[in-house]
């Protein structure tokens, strides 16, 4: 496995990241919603399945979006990180 320079992200795509999570947390809620919803009326009909298309891309996003934020938090190094990392 080739070994890759961990780079911390911008400030401003750390920020980006950061208010993008909620929206891809709201489509996987209401794609769950309509899937739920639509497979009582119709199993197997076509909303349910676009329901479940945009429940796997929202959920894709936002593991997509974590990973890169953890990977951000991870690189210590920078100052940008550690601006940027909250303390618990």
């Amino acid at each position: 496995m080739a070994t890759s320079k961990r780079v911390a992200l911008a400030p401003r795509a750390v920020r980006q990241l950061r208010r993008i999570r909620p929206v891809y947390l709201g489509g996987m809620l209401i794609s769950l919603l309509v899937l739920v919803l639509q497979a009582d009326r119709d199993p197997g009909g076509r909303q349910v399945g676009i329901a479940g298309v945009f429940l796997l891309a929202f959920a894709a996003l936002f593991a997509l979006t974590a990973v890169q934020l953890w990977r951000h938090a991870r690189a210590g190094s920078c100052s940008t990180a550690k601006k940027l990392t909250r303390t618990v």
